[in-house]
């Protein structure tokens, strides 16, 4: 071995932090690009690495592409135009039978894990086994957020402080010999040292710590990220990868000393040739490797067809120009794709807009009474604003089956005694007739509707915690302005325009805030919604408008709502503030929105096996809305499950298009943006949210074991900040199989209606948003409106990409309902007559 290398600290903890999950605690679960580390690679590059170096599984198998090339789900003209593009034309032949007949080897175990083996083949100790037991509960205890009966002695001053606190104050210890205790004391004791006992040579130290963290990606990944924003946690923990190394590895010389005494030789003076590896070095790209890419693309783009066809006929449309009967303002949601389709079935004049959820609101909220405060826009994003509720007339119930007094012994014994009858005798009812309970995460409790906000600053001086209270007119028009001029929604309003925010309800639901709205950091939109719907009213705020060139009739009137995706209902807020005129048309449209409402839910329910889709509507909506708060329902709904598309461009290149449920849609009018100015707000927004839902989807499909949570069905909730399988596991990132098992695991494909030099243009504006594109995180396309063609980004140009799917005109589809019963599976796409 060489001696030149030197250990630093510093440097190998940032490349921990950087390839370790990224996932927030619970309450913030908000999606993102699992495998964010390899995003400076192209896409097929970056898989295949990740793959070769931690062992995991990035792309479906040989044998799943097969299966669906011979089901006709992967074109073959599309199949043979990869080949060709990558291949030639003279190896069309050979490489088609490789990737459909030609055997392979598919099984790939990674690098991580071969020194820390020596540990359980050279000494015969399982050192996971026995340390990660007393590490997980030290962790879990230490940064709990109110589940523990006794609170972790915590000292404010950092995790090991509070682990030494308790080892000097405590009769019992963490540590069964001296050594390590001994070690803890010391104040020179460092990871460099530990390792020096552990390991030996300072050349393996990295592959070591990679080893070891990779062992419990997800408790490191949680602490690195806790690290890096400590106010993820309600109740502050002050701890660091670094802290939790430092623990770890006494905790191994603890163990080994007790084992083994203090004979035991460092790993460097037993390791061989095999066991050593650089862990991040160069990997060998091989021809398996260029099966699974040309199989991938080839799968992608069978979908990615049928869609840019459809696009192009409707670029040849023509938009309508009357003022519709009202307008309603959706988040670009792949969920509300179908409700939307349904509103403007049931009334032809309306016209529905998707923008995203949080309505340019950039504020903390926080509820009456309430402690702490909630983001209520997308993560990147720090507010400087707060809107708070003031009054409410909302009563909080408190449920006596929730008491801590439950903890004690006699009052233990005598609550269990009686109320644990009764706790009995209600599950045994929610079994067949689930209801609204405080086990549920109640999307409409988020906000009370009837509450006042502090959503106009009236003073300068009107702040807390250093945060604005309210916005002042000006900050109130630009926020208007944006999501008006974005939308291209600036002339022609409706006497009534609704803000729909959204959210969802489900009960026993770990993962709850991956339901709510992404660009709400997690939460549910309806303060949002309703800020918005203030401010629009605002006639200062309509004024500068005015001036500006956005002229709102005195007769238009804002109003805020919430749509539960979960169990299709709707709430509107601030109803008695509209005008006559606008009220009795207010009735009208509930109307509209309850008829959608319903075939909404039948359409959804065609996905879940417990629901005979071929019944009554209202018979379905009704079993819908009980599987939202049904203790025993792990697939309340399937959130972005299918999510596979983002359209940027106006309503009508698209709104002629089933596209079944899988399509973020953000209204964008290039007319009135021909530089780009607000295309570059809506894609730096897009590429990442959408994109990160899309791939935390796709990589929780391929390998739901190590990229995904497994099952919901084992999992137990650790502190409120995570889920592990049983009581003492690692923590799961990514999402569970009941929210990814129909999903494709297909990249995120936008398309965006605009000449092709100005969207270049725009993306390289943003170094961070290019990575997306250049790399092809997410595939991205443009419809030009002045020729009516289709163009696709490939190696930093565009070029005209021809659809196959020609005859998509032939696929009209008369009977929805017909196709929505016929099966569970994705429909393809089809022209609505």
């Amino acid at each position: 071995m060489s001696s030149t290398n030197t250990f630093r600290e510093d440097l190998i903890l940032e490349k921990l932090k950087h390839y370790l999950p990224a996932q927030a605690p619970l309450k913030d679960f908000v999606h993102h690009n699992t495998l964010h580390a390899f995003q400076d690679l192209p896409f097929e590059q970056a898989i295949r690495r990740a793959s070769k170096i931690f062992g995991y599984k990035t792309s479906l198998s040989l044998q799943e592409y097969r299966r669906l090339y011979d089901e006709g789900k992967i074109n073959n003209e599309i199949l043979e135009n990869v080949i060709i593009r990558r291949k030639g034309n003279g190896a069309l032949n050979a490489w088609k039978t490789r990737l459909t007949d030609s055997d392979y080897k598919e099984f790939n175990d990674g690098k991580i894990g071969r020194l820390r083996a020596l540990w359980k083949d050279h000494f015969k100790l399982d050192l996971n086994t026995i340390v990660h037991t007393n590490l997980f509960r030290i962790l879990n205890s230490y940064l709990d957020q109110g589940i523990a009966i006794t609170k972790f002695p915590v000292n404010k001053e950092s995790f090991i402080s509070s682990i030494i606190e308790i080892e000097k104050n405590s009769f019992v210890s963490f540590f069964k010999t001296q050594r390590a205790k001994g070690l803890l004391f010391d104040p020179h004791t460092s990871i460099e040292s530990l390792l020096k006992l552990l390991v030996g040579h300072e050349v393996l130290y990295e592959q070591y710590l990679f080893d070891q963290q990779f062992a419990h990606p997800g408790w490191s990944g949680l602490i690195g990220h806790i690290e890096a924003q400590p106010r993820s946690l309600l109740d502050g923990r002050k701890i660091s990868l670094k802290e939790m190394i430092l623990l770890e590895c006494l905790l191994e010389i603890d163990n080994l000393d007790n084992a083994l005494g203090q004979k035991w030789k460092p790993l460097s003076e037993i390791a061989e040739k095999e066991h050593i590896v650089d862990i991040l070095g160069e990997t060998e790209w091989e021809e398996y490797d260029e099966l699974i890419v040309i199989w991938q693309e080839a799968y992608e783009w069978t979908y990615y067809d049928q869609v840019l066809a459809g696009v192009m006929v409707g670029e040849q449309l023509e938009p309508k120009t009357e003022i519709p009967s009202f307008e309603a303002f959706f988040c670009i949601d792949d969920r509300e794709c179908s409700i939307r389709r349904y509103i403007e079935h049931y009334d032809p004049d309306c016209a529905t807009y998707g923008t995203p959820g949080h309505f340019a609101i950039d504020t903390f909220y926080q509820p009456k009474n309430g402690k702490f405060y909630s983001k209520v826009c997308p993560v990147p994003i720090s507010p400087k604003h707060l809107i708070k509720e003031v009054s409410t007339n909302r009563n909080n119930t408190s449920d006596l089956h929730f008491n801590k007094s439950s903890h004690g012994l006699f009052r233990g014994w005598l609550i269990s005694q009686t109320l644990g009858f009764w706790s009995a005798i209600k599950l045994m009812f929610n079994i067949f007739r689930p209801s609204v309970s405080p086990a549920t995460s109640y999307s409409f409790s988020h906000m009370d509707s009837y509450s006042a906000l502090t959503i106009e600053n009236r003073s300068e001086y009107h702040k807390q915690d250093g945060l604005q209270i309210g916005y002042t007119v000006k900050e109130m028009a630009d926020r208007v302005e944006m999501v008006l001029r974005s939308t291209g929604t600036t002339e022609l309003f409706a006497p009534l325009v609704y803000m729909i925010g959204h959210g969802a309800s489900s009960a026993n639901n770990t993962h709850y805030a991956g339901y709510d709205c992404g660009a709400c950091s997690g939460r549910p939109g309806s303060a949002n919604a309703r800020a918005f719907s203030f401010m629009a009213n605002h006639r200062g705020v309509r004024d500068l408008l005015k001036k500006g060139g956005i002229d709102i009739p005195d007769s238009t009137e804002f109003i805020g709502g919430l749509h539960d995706t979960t169990r299709d209902e709707f709430r509107f807020f601030d109803e008695e503030l509209l005008n006559t005129e606008n009220q009795e048309a207010h009735k009208k449209n509930v109307k509209v929105f309850e008829k959608a409402l319903r075939v909404n839910a039948k359409e959804r329910s065609r996905r879940f096996m417990s629901i005979d889709t071929k019944q009554p509507v209202e018979l379905i909506h009704h079993k819908v809305k009980e599987r939202s708060v049904s203790l025993f329902e792990p697939r309340p709904e399937l959130n972005h499950a299918t999510n596979t598309l983002c359209v940027i461009g106006r309503k009508h290149i698209n709104d002629h298009l089933f596209l079944d449920r899988r399509a973020f849609l953000n209204s964008y009018n290039y007319e009135l943006d021909p530089d780009g100015k607000y295309l570059q707000t809506i894609i730096n927004a897009a590429a990442p949210v959408c994109g990160g839902i899309n791939l935390e989807y796709y990589f929780s499909r391929v390998d739901n074991e190590k990229l995904g949570a497994g099952s919901k069905l084992p999992h137990n909730v650790m502190g409120l900040i995570g889920v592990a399988n049983g009581f003492e596991g690692d923590l799961r990132p990514g999402l569970p199989i009941q929210m990814v098992e129909v999903h494709d695991p297909l990249r995120l494909m936008i398309v965006i209606e605009h000449n092709p030099e100005v969207v270049l243009k725009t993306i390289q504006s943003s170094e961070a948003t290019y990575e997306w594109f250049i790399n092809e995180w997410v595939i991205l396309t443009v419809v030009n409106p002045l020729d009516g063609k289709v163009y696709r980004f490939a190696d930093g140009s565009f070029s005209h990409y021809d659809p196959i799917s020609k005859n998509l005109e032939a696929v009209v589809i008369e009977d929805l309902n017909s196709a929505i019963e016929s099966t569970h599976e994705n429909l393809p796409v089809y022209l609505l007559k």
